[in-house]
């Protein structure tokens, strides 16, 4: 038991600093710039199961927040004030999804794993997205999408103005962010799947559920 307690502080101290590895690999495509934060936060989720893998995107924000600069763009208690704050709360329920998910299919695969990693992409989009659009437009007071109240007043006739930015928001926020980040779950399932063959695989028995309790439970 000893030994499996050091091997799970051993691999979310791993995971915490993959994650932030990943923040500083930014790869250029286009006028874009992306990171492997998001492929590191899946394979938290996958390797580390539900708990874990939440504690460790958790404890990674949590450094964050008190200063150390993991962050894209540095660290501190004021970094919750970024309108791209919601991305990183996002990683946290993403990482319990996947684990959580990743462990309820009747078979590990590629196939399997790839659908619980877009459930995960879904659910940081949505969290993403609403706190994008929430903090630019009520709290920093900065409305985002010229362009779009342009082009949808003159062009499409729009007439109320929060819809707009709010299809600004996902516009930039999900579908410029989409095609790469489904790119990282193609690649996040298959990274897992070969780690599980390699053992790299926390399973629910040893990690999320004693399986003392799970006897009691189902007596």
């Amino acid at each position: 038991m000893k030994n499996m307690q050091l091997r799970e502080l051993v691999l979310c101290a791993l995971f915490i600093a993959l994650i932030t590895v990943g923040t500083f690999v930014r790869i250029p495509v286009g006028t874009d710039v992306y990171t492997l934060q998001f492929l590191f936060t899946l394979l938290a989720g996958l390797l580390l199961g539900a708990r874990l893998g939440a504690v460790a995107v958790a404890a990674y924000i949590l450094l964050g927040l008190v200063g150390v600069p993991v962050f894209a763009s540095g660290g501190g208690p004021a970094y919750v004030l970024q309108p791209t704050f919601g991305y990183l709360l996002g990683f946290v329920l993403q990482a319990w999804f996947c684990g959580r998910y990743a462990r309820r299919v009747s078979h590990v695969s590629f196939k399997t794993l790839l659908l619980v990693n877009v459930g995960g992409m879904a659910i940081v989009y949505l969290i993403g997205i609403s706190w994008f659009y929430i903090f630019s437009n009520y709290v920093i007071d900065a409305p985002i999408a010229l362009w779009a109240a342009i082009f949808y007043c003159g062009i499409l006739q729009a007439v109320i103005d929060a819809p707009i930015a709010l299809w600004a928001a996902i516009f930039y926020c999900g579908i410029l962010q989409a095609p790469p980040d489904f790119l990282l779950c193609v690649a996040a399932a298959g990274l897992a799947v070969r780690l599980k063959a390699a053992g790299i695989w926390l399973h629910p028995a040893a990690v999320e559920a004693p399986a003392s309790s799970i006897s009691a439970h189902r007596a």
